[in-house]
Parts: structure tokens; C-alpha cells; sequence
């Protein structure tokens, strides 16, 4: 395994592919940034349900050979005209946009707005497994008001972004209810929350001021009834075309989430609280106030494997890719 400074990247064949349909492509040239941008070293990528979930449903503006990947760290390289605020050699994480040639490359030109400097004490390795995960559950959480001992409901808690949301709602002082399988309870609790339930619906009798609902649609419509009056229903997965209660019944706030609107909507304000809100997230994390699980670190080579490993039922929790040195490239 030699260290090659060669730009090359995984590109998608074909639409309608699997994701296993990835092919591994040289670059003519390292890329030009343009001048809002940063061209980023990766040494990692971070694996996330969304980079197959786009693979297979093929955004129009994508063409053959397009890279993608969400999530990245590596290092900065070379800067466009109008950012000031970073340096060469500076270590950054990322959350790509999706409608740019993503992470799953050796290197990516990202809008400087979407970086985060990673602490000096956080390896780049876990760095590259928090972007989407973490600021999607910061994102889920910010959308309800703040109340002390209210109770919430997080389903699907024995995910990434449920063991996130779990603790950021027990700090904040919710009285937090984890559903999820068995083999997540004992974890769950160690990481805050007050109770942990089965999937069952009807195994909790309690009305929550809100439920974060990481697994689709239809089961967040479920939890209505769990929901107390002027209470709160936050859709990680998928969003709601319809209320799940009558008008003027419960009162419900709906909340969806969509961690990329900010690359099309986004204001400068909501940049620098996200960027805020991300670096204080990574020292966290980097301190252990924030709990992250070590992920599983699979070489570049196999990657299509590791991608498709995470559509299973069986998946790692977390995957990383190694970006850092290649195969027989030279």
C-alpha cells in the first residue's frame, strides 16, 4: 500500500444500479475550487443510509460517474478566492451537498460554510462517522422548546442518531423514554434515558410533549396517539403529507428534518449556528461528554462492499472508510 497524491474517486455506473455498482476512477486533476469553496484531502468517509438511499433513487441532476458520499474529514488544501476563515493543512469534517459530487473520493470541493474544524484531540477517523448522524439529531432536537422534565419519546434510539438524540434531550433535562430492540436497552440507559420500551406501540402508557421519530412515515403517524395536547412530532425519516389527528383535536406541532436545505435556503445566520453548533458538538465528543461509538474502518478498496453492507438488517453501527492510501495505484 503506497501514499499516492493521484485525485481519483468511486463513481455510479448506471442508474437503477445497487450500490455495489460502484466503480473506482482517476481524475484528470486535482480540483479547482471555486470561490466560495475549500478543496478538501479526504483521509475518511463516514457511511450513512442516505448515500445508497440517493444511489437508487438517482437525482436528475446526477450524471453517470457522479461520486457521492455525504460525510467526510480530511484535510483543507486549497482555498477559493473569498474564504478567510480557514488555512491550508487545517483538519475539517463535513456534511456534503447532495447535489454535488460527494465524499467518496480522494478529495472534494465543499462550500466553506458546511465545514467544521475538528479539535486537535478528536481523531479524524471518528470525526468522519458524526456529520450527518449528529447534526441531524442537533437539528431534531433545536426544533422543540426547551421545558425541563418534559417527557419525550425517541423511537428507533438504537441508531446513530438516536443514541445522539437520546443524550442531547437528557441533557437539555427531558425525561427520556428509548424505544428500541433488546440488545440497545442497556446502552440506552448509560446514555440517559429514563426508560427504555419494545417496539410495540402499546407497550408505553404515557403521553410525551414530543416524540422524535427516526424510522419512516407511517410509523410516526402511529405515535400520534402517544402525543400529549399542543405536543410535538419531529419525522427524522421521510415527513408527513397529512396530519395524523384531526384539525383542532390534539393541536399537534409536525416537524421534519432535512439536514441539506440549508445548501439551498440556508441564510448566513443559520450557517454560523450550524458551524457553531457543530465544532462545540465535536469537542464534545471529543472530551466523551458526547458518547460516539467506535465505528468499523473498512480500506477504500471496499468501499461498494461496506456501502452495501449498510442496506442489511445486520449492518455495523457505523462504517468509516479509509481514504488515505490506495491499492496498486502506482
Amino acid at each position: 500500500m503506497m501514499r499516492t497524491d493521484r485525485p481519483m474517486a468511486w463513481g455510479v455506473v448506471g442508474k437503477d444500479k445497487p450500490t455495489i455498482a460502484l466503480q473506482w476512477k482517476n481524475l484528470n486533476s486535482i480540483p479547482i475550487p471555486g470561490p466560495d469553496d475549500v478543496v478538501i484531502r479526504n483521509e475518511y468517509i463516514g457511511l450513512n443510509p442516505v448515500d445508497w438511499k440517493m444511489i437508487r433513487n438517482w437525482p436528475e441532476n446526477w450524471n453517470i460517474g457522479h461520486a457521492p458520499g455525504v460525510d467526510g474529514a480530511g484535510t483543507v488544501l486549497k482555498l477559493g478566492e473569498n474564504v478567510k476563515s480557514l488555512v491550508p493543512g487545517q483538519r475539517v469534517a463535513y456534511h456534503q451537498d447532495l447535489h454535488r459530487n460527494g465524499s467518496f473520493a480522494s478529495h472534494t470541493v465543499v462550500d466553506n460554510r458546511a465545514l467544521l474544524k475538528v479539535p486537535d484531540i478528536l481523531p479524524l477517523v471518528l470525526a468522519a462517522a458524526l456529520p450527518c448522524p449528529l447534526m441531524t439529531a442537533w437539528q431534531a432536537i433545536e426544533k422543540v422548546p426547551r421545558r425541563a422534565e418534559a417527557d419525550v419519546l425517541i423511537t428507533g434510539a438504537g441508531g446513530m442518531v438516536g443514541r445522539f438524540l437520546v443524550q442531547l434531550a437528557a441533557q437539555r433535562g427531558y425525561l427520556v423514554t428509548a424505544m428500541a430492540s433488546a440488545r440497545h436497552h442497556k446502552t440506552l440507559r448509560q446514555l440517559g434515558a429514563e426508560t427504555v420500551i419494545a417496539w410495540e406501540t402499546n407497550s408505553s402508557q404515557s403521553q410525551f410533549f414530543a416524540v422524535f421519530d427516526t424510522v419512516n412515515a407511517q410509523h410516526a403517524a402511529s405515535m400520534a396517539d402517544l402525543i400529549e395536547a399542543n405536543g410535538h412530532l419531529v419525522c427524522i425519516q421521510d415527513r408527513l403529507e397529512t396530519p395524523p389527528v384531526p384539525p383542532f383535536d390534539k393541536a399537534l406541532s409536525l416537524h421534519e428534518v432535512a439536514l441539506n436545505a440549508l445548501f439551498r435556503v440556508g441564510t448566513e445566520r443559520q450557517w454560523a449556528q450550524f458551524r457553531q453548533a457543530g465544532e462545540e458538538l465535536l469537542t464534545m465528543v471529543a472530551r466523551e461528554n458526547l458518547l460516539a461509538p467506535e465505528p468499523r474502518i473498512e480500506p477504500i478498496t471496499a468501499l461498494p462492499e461496506a456501502l452495501e453492507a449498510t442496506t442489511t438488517r445486520d449492518r455495523p453501527l457505523k462504517t468509516v472508510i479509509d481514504v488515505r492510501y490506495f491499492a496498486n495505484q502506482e
